[in-house]
Parts: C-alpha cells; structure tokens; sequence
C-alpha cells in the first residue's frame, strides 16, 4: 500500500549535508516553538511536533539517516512511495500475502513504520508465530501471529502515566480495508524506553500486538535511566556573582541558586524531579550550567568590558601552581 513521502529535511529546515550540531540546534529551536505546552495553536503544535519529533528520530541516528538518504533526493514531500521489498531504496510494490496493520495515534506516521517500523521491510522483526492453528477442508493453515509497532510516548506520560487511544486499521496488501477498531494503550508511570506493551488477542488471527516504546525527544531534558539531564544557559555575570535562575522540570518550574564563581560545565543536582524508577521512587534532575557571551554588545557594555579586563588578574591560561 502506498504511503506519502516525508522529507523529513524540510520539515527540520536544515540542507541533507547538515551537521549533527546542526540537527540538534534546529530541532531544539522548532521543539521550543511547537510543544504543546507553549504553542498557540494546541492541535497544530501537538501535529507539528510529532512531525519534528519523527524527522529527529530518523536524522540524528547515523543508521535511520543512511537508510534514509539511501532513497535520493528526488522525491517529493507526499509523493506516493511504496516500502522496498529488499531495502535498496528504490521504489517497490505493495507487499503481498498477509493482512496489513495501519495505525493511527503511535505518534509516527505511515511512512516512518514502512521505512523503519517494525513492520516494515528494513525492520528487524514483522510477525512472530507463536501457536499453530488449524487445517481446514483445503489443507492451509492460519496461524496466529503476534504483530510489533513503534509507539511514542512522552515523558510527561512516562512521569504520570496515562491512556492513549489508536486507531487499528487492517487492510489487504491492495489497499482493500477489512477492518478498523479503536483500542485504549494504557501507559504505566515510569516505563522506559524499549519496553513493550502488549494488547492480547490484537495481532493477525488471534495473535498479540505489541507496541515497542520510543521516548519523544523533549526540547529541555535528556533521558538517562530515570535521570534526567538538561542544560542551563547562563550569562557570564550570573556565574561570577551568584544568581537565582527558574528552571523548567517535567512537573512544572523551579528554583536553582547559582553560587557566586561557578564554572561553566558545573552540575547541579534536584533530587526527586526525574522519572519513576522500578520502584516508584522518581530519579533526580541534573542541571549542566553553559555560560554564553552576548552575541552583540553597545559601546557602553564595551567601555565596561575593556575597563574590567584592565583591572582583572584572572588568566585561564596561566599554569596552575
């Protein structure tokens, strides 16, 4: 069955010779931008972000981006694309034989599951027979088969919990629908990356359906574990005199003390503003202090510059005693 092609370059604004740094600046700036807690526009931000989420999922991980780049650059955002029935990159028919499995609300698109998805053709792993069914009048046998799909969570849900809802559509490789149902994902607190979430009896005859869990890439915070780990840019005077900054945590903002004379690359810890651990316990957000210089300066804030190196006998390069 045919999927729309995503370009997942245009959808980050970046060239396909961009850098990782360059892929990271611009998804931080459009996640900062889309994220549903600060879009204007709710729908449209939480639309645009799982676009942004999927086009960093695939071009910041140098195998997915490889694959990726494998299909040229002729194609057109939402041209028709067939997934390659032996991953050559070029474009290929529709599968045949089993049912297909179409999900709405994983939080990836068509696209994505055909190219990387589990059951896709580059995916490592489709459908698992796990008991034997029965002979019928014509000597075939339907055997029950566990089916895998890639689901995105957030970490607000992964801190939470929640229940998210997808939509299941099974059709024929010709693109003929036979069936489609609504199912209710349950997402307990603390679950982690890679785990699975089993639905019984939601697989082809009677098989399971397991949802592969992909944490979405969050503007603020990296994942460790249960750790957390999210950067703090500050100016210089913060660092040298001391200051009092807010910060934002998963669970809404709070207060740091910046001791007078930190050094830039210092870690602060906050016990308890991570995600669950095995043991319900939550784990601690880490905060990396950045120091930025200014990018334009007046000739006042120049004049006081000047006047401060003048006075200072600070010399970072001066050997230590």
């Amino acid at each position: 069955m045919a999927v729309q092609f995503r370009d997942y370059y245009e959808t980050l604004g970046v060239s396909r010779t961009a850098t990782p740094d360059e892929l990271r600046t611009a998804f931080r700036k459009l996640a900062r931008k889309y994220h549903p807690d600060v879009a204007r526009d709710k729908k449209v931000g939480e639309e645009r972000f799982k676009e942004i989420n999927e086009a960093y999922e695939v071009l910041s991980d140098p195998e997915k981006r490889r694959k990726y780049d494998e299909l040229g650059s002729n194609w057109q955002q939402g041209q028709d694309f067939y997934q390659p029935e032996t991953g050559s990159g070029q474009q290929g028919q529709p599968r045949s034989g089993r049912t297909e499995f179409h999900f709405d609300g994983t939080g990836f698109s068509d696209f994505f599951e055909a190219m990387f998805g589990s059951r896709g053709s580059f995916g490592e792993h489709q459908f698992t027979e796990h008991r034997s069914g029965s002979f019928n009048q014509n000597r075939s046998t339907q055997f029950a088969m566990d089916v895998e799909a890639d689901f995105m969570v957030s970490l607000e849900e992964a801190l939470k919990g929640a229940t998210r809802q997808i939509r299941l559509r099974r059709s024929t490789p010709d693109g003929a629908q036979l069936a489609i149902e609504t199912l209710n994902v349950k997402i307990p607190p603390g679950i982690r990356e890679g785990q699975r979430i089993r639905l019984t009896g939601k697989g082809e005859n009677g098989g399971d359906l397991f949802l592969n869990v992909h944490f979405e890439r969050h503007p603020d915070f990296q994942v460790q574990g249960a750790d957390l780990y999210s950067d703090l840019e500050v100016a210089p005077w913060e660092t040298v005199l001391g200051s009092r900054v807010t910060i934002p945590t998963l669970s809404g903002h709070a207060k740091l003390n910046i001791p007078p004379r930190t050094q830039s690359g210092q870690k602060f810890r906050l016990a308890n503003l991570g995600l669950p651990n095995k043991s319900g316990r939550r784990g601690d957000l880490y905060v990396l202090v950045k120091v930025q210089t200014p990018a334009h300066i007046s000739e006042r804030e120049r004049e006081l510059w000047q006047q401060l190196a003048a006075v200072s006998n600070f010399n970072p390069r001066a050997p230590t005693k």
